[in-house]
């Protein structure tokens, strides 16, 4: 499956059969497509179609034009050789070959000319002799989806999942042109779901000229796109759903936009400029005073009004809590100068905010029967250093415990005597210290802790983990540290009946 490196970003420049049977023509769309590939600096694919014609098509068919595409896939026949000067001139404009082979005599000359990727079409997704042919070279794959259903597609990911092969799936409308209205784009959304390791992509079908859906998938997530593309001559005229050089250089471009529209500014989180910032501040609302107010006066929503504009430095509308103590006197209309004073309550609620959201992303619900846990080691000062959020689900003989690390938080070394547990990953990032190192975990991945045995996690990014015990009992963690050890266990957790 993808880790992300070899399938992010492609832009593939299929060829099909636009080559029209001619080397030469086929050379020249390849160096069409890398001036494109070289003025945009982008990771591109020229992708060609293979077929063993003397075998893929039956004998009896030779020759006729009642059956679709036999007469075009004869007359645009290309051997072994010319194909292979095609591949060495995608390669020399550093692009990266990819080829669709429809058979498995055509699978040998991808291995053959070391072809970077092979190519499923969605006609052959089903197809389990050449998949079967393909899955045995352990060539990384892209595999088109037009006309699959979710269960096909299901079948086809359980397939390579288990042979362990690399490959990404391409969201396809096998119509050619494809109309608008069948699009679907959604679908993106419903496999990036369903399958988050995967690379998904869109293949385009629809008219040249409109670049709104490329854009649209990149918005959905496609980290893939794919076109027909080929080069008109004064006798050779493209079809309906292929792009001439300029159109090409024109998707790209709509493409580039989009992503840089769509793109996060900041690592793992929303970026918020100095100009945004700005230009908010002028419009909110500050905190003045309705009359003379004396030093050590506690305020409440009596003594003050808000209105803008709101100055550095002077408390916000949303800033002011009752009991704000005036640390200076102030006089009528004057603005006032306090800040928020950061309580346990504060904190605990910022932290709980945290983990809603954790349990949002994640896609987990908790129901109504649960009881939460803060677990406050040194305090909740330093909560998002050291703790964790305990959610208790059941506890009976067998126990069942949801563990919320925030990023950055880490939960100190500690056994229990009572009972053994284990721990399965199933949001985000997890690093458990054990007696025998440290073992690092991603979603699914399960690890248990035996009675007596010394343990530790903590998360870079944020976790939540499903824990299932023997039955809890409590003070039954015993910490490493003496500081940790030496605190009643009502100084070191806070429970929450809600949330």
């Amino acid at each position: 499956m993808s880790e992300g490196n070899l399938f992010d970003d492609l832009f593939i420049f299929e060829m099909a059969n636009s080559h029209q049977g001619s080397v030469e023509h086929g050379i020249d769309i390849v160096h069409a497509m890398g001036r494109i590939a070289r003025k945009y600096n982008i990771k591109a694919a020229v992708k060609l179609q293979y077929r063993n014609l003397d075998t893929f098509i039956h004998p009896d068919y030779i020759g006729r034009k009642d059956v679709k595409h036999v007469e075009r896939f004869l007359s645009t026949r290309l051997n072994y050789d010319q194909f292979s000067q095609i591949v060495e001139a995608i390669r020399e404009e550093g692009m990266i070959t990819i080829v669709t082979p429809f058979d498995e005599s055509s699978v040998e000359w991808c291995m053959d000319q070391g072809i970077d990727i092979l190519k499923i079409a969605s006609c052959s997704s089903l197809d389990w002799p050449l998949l079967n042919a393909v899955s045995a070279t352990y060539k990384p794959l892209i595999i088109s989806t037009g006309g699959k259903t979710l269960s096909d597609i299901d079948k086809i990911y359980n397939f390579f999942t288990h042979r362990k092969i690399q490959f990404a799936f391409l969201h396809c409308i096998a119509e050619y042109p494809a109309p608008m209205e069948h699009l679907q784009l959604d679908f993106i959304d419903r496999m990036n779901r369903r399958y988050p390791e995967v690379t998904i992509g869109y293949s385009g079908h629809e008219d040249p000229n409109d670049n709104t859906i490329p854009m649209l998938a990149i918005a959905k997530g496609a980290r893939i796109l794919e076109r027909h593309v080929g080069l008109p001559t004064e006798t050779i005229r493209l079809n309906a759903y292929s792009m001439n050089p300029e159109q090409a250089e024109r998707w790209v471009e709509a493409v580039l936009n989009a992503k840089n529209m769509c793109q996060m500014k900041k690592e793992n989180t929303k970026y918020v400029s100095q100009e945004e910032i700005d230009s908010l501040n002028s419009l909110m609302r500050g905190v003045y005073l309705k009359h003379d107010v004396k030093a050590g006066t506690q305020l409440t929503a009596e003594d003050v009004f808000f209105a803008m504009p709101c100055h550095e430095r002077q408390m916000s509308s949303g800033e002011f809590q009752e009991g704000t103590v005036a640390s200076k006197d102030y006089n009528k209309n004057e603005e006032l100068h306090e800040k928020r004073k950061i309580s346990d309550i504060n904190l605990a609620r910022s932290v709980i905010h945290d983990a809603k959201g954790m349990l949002y992303e994640a896609g987990i619900a908790l129901g109504e029967s649960f009881e939460v846990e803060l677990s406050h080691h040194y305090g909740m000062q330093h909560f998002r250093q050291f703790g964790a959020i305990i959610i208790n689900v059941i506890n009976r003989e067998y126990c069942k415990k949801l563990i919320i690390v925030l990023p950055g938080q880490k939960h100190p070394l500690h056994i229990h005597k009572v009972k053994e547990e284990t721990f399965q990953l199933l949001y985000g990032d997890l690093q458990v210290e054990m007696s025998d190192g440290v073992h690092p975990m991603k979603a699914g991945d399960i690890q248990t802790v035996l009675r007596g045995e010394k343990h530790a996690f903590s998360s870079l990014n944020g976790a939540i983990f499903e824990e299932v015990s023997t039955t809890h009992v409590k003070n039954d963690s015993y910490y490493e540290d003496p500081k940790i050890s030496k605190l009643d266990p009502i100084e070191r957790k806070t429970y929450l009946r809600k949330w």
